[in-house]
């Protein structure tokens, strides 16, 4: 997860860059704070997919395959 403040900095440049626009540097920046954002929020949610447990009204295990076989080869690793 970004931090506190990385986030608030996002924040910041695009409140920037909305009003008075930003310098090359400041974009160069902006660009790289959403990509650390991005991998840590994929990252993020990957990792609560592949650890659910999809159960159906009657009780059964119907939890994809694909996230089942995710899960074992991470047993594995």
């Amino acid at each position: 997860m970004l931090s506190k403040e990385k986030i608030a900095r996002i924040n910041e440049l695009s409140k920037k860059s909305k009003s008075t626009g930003l310098s090359a540097d400041e974009a160069k920046e902006q660009s790289r704070l959403r990509r650390e954002y991005l991998e840590s929020f994929r990252s993020s949610m990957r990792n609560t997919i592949e650890n659910v447990k999809v159960i159906d009204p009657d009780g059964n295990d119907v939890t994809p395959d694909k996230v089942k076989e995710i899960r074992e080869k991470k047993k594995y690793h």
